[in-house]
């Protein structure tokens, strides 16, 4: 076992990164002001704690994907640059300091995910809920997504989310049902699923204002037909919006990457997942759940009129 926890990968190869997967570097004004901001206001990100490679891109956009309930996750998934461990309590305040951010940087649509929290009783749903309807309180007309744990599949929890009303629900299957021991062994494909069927009948209840979504990331392992298997899958339970990037590994203690996958493959997927009739498929090596969501959430509505 390596030191936080996670599984020690055996790198058999060690494969070069190909040019297609060199992303914007970081740097200029707008980038540390960004960077300023989050600091001074105690906020994490996902961009910083899962080390994404867009982050340079976003942030000097002056835009970021706020990770609420602190910086450590209790589950050890193989794939996830976030630390694992013991975590703080949750910080009461944190809710309204994340949306105070988005006013001060303007943001038009936020974005905001978490770590696991499975210790606390209702796994952070109340604190997710909280969240979007302070961002809504200090920012009229802003668009919100949220990237939720599974909540160990309990109604009572993810509902609680879906009643503060975000534009986009999302929960990332993350990878096909086969790699999920290995690749994250505290969750399960079939509960993941439910979340998304749950997300869809309350939306359809609605009036289907609030679109679903979901991710997974290629090079774990994963063959072809079981990519399409998860797309099908994913139109089957109603799902408006799926990414599909490459994984990086993180450290060499992380689940190796088997294959960089070609950006032609990239493209073939996406339209492959379209003709099923999925609404927007956003497909690419350096696609993450959160990169262009404002953009993903419009074209998924669009395609879906």
């Amino acid at each position: 076992m390596a030191g936080n926890g996670r599984v020690r990968s055996v790198r058999r190869n060690h494969l070069a990164k190909p040019d297609w997967l060199r992303a914007p570097g970081k740097g200029g004004e707008a980038y540390q002001e960004v960077r300023v901001l989050l600091k001074t206001a105690g906020l994490n990100t996902i961009c910083e704690s899962g080390d994404c490679p867009n982050r340079g891109e976003c942030f000097a956009n002056r835009t970021a994907t706020f990770m609420v309930m602190g910086d450590v996750c209790s589950r050890k998934c193989t794939f996830c640059n976030v630390k694992t461990g013991p975590a703080a309590a949750l910080e009461p305040e944190e809710p309204r300091r994340v949306a105070e951010a988005v006013k001060h940087l303007g943001l038009k649509f936020a974005v905001v995910t978490s770590v696991n929290r499975d210790e606390h009783p209702d796994g952070g749903a109340a604190h997710f809920a909280a969240t979007i309807r302070w961002i809504r309180r200090l920012n009229p007309g802003c668009g919100v997504e949220v990237l939720t744990p599974d909540f160990l599949g309990l109604p009572l929890q993810y509902q609680k989310v879906f009643a503060a009303e975000p534009q986009v629900f999302a929960h990332n299957l993350e990878t096909v049902p086969r790699l999920d021991p290995e690749v994250r062994p505290q969750a399960d494909h079939r509960r993941s699923l439910t979340v998304l069927r749950a997300a869809r009948q309350w939306s359809d209840a609605r009036g289907g204002k609030m679109k679903v979504k979901t991710g997974i990331m290629l090079g774990l392992g994963e063959t072809h037909e079981e990519v399409l298997d998860v797309l099908r899958t994913c139109n089957d339970q109603g799902v408006d919006i799926v990414t599909i990037g490459q994984y990086l590994q993180p450290t060499p203690q992380h689940h190796e990457v088997v294959r960089f996958v070609p950006p032609e493959e990239f493209t073939d997927l996406a339209r492959a997942g379209r003709e099923m009739g999925l609404p927007w498929v956003e497909s690419g090596p350096l696609v993450r759940s959160s990169y262009h969501a404002r953009e993903q959430s419009a074209a998924g509505e669009e395609a879906r009129d």
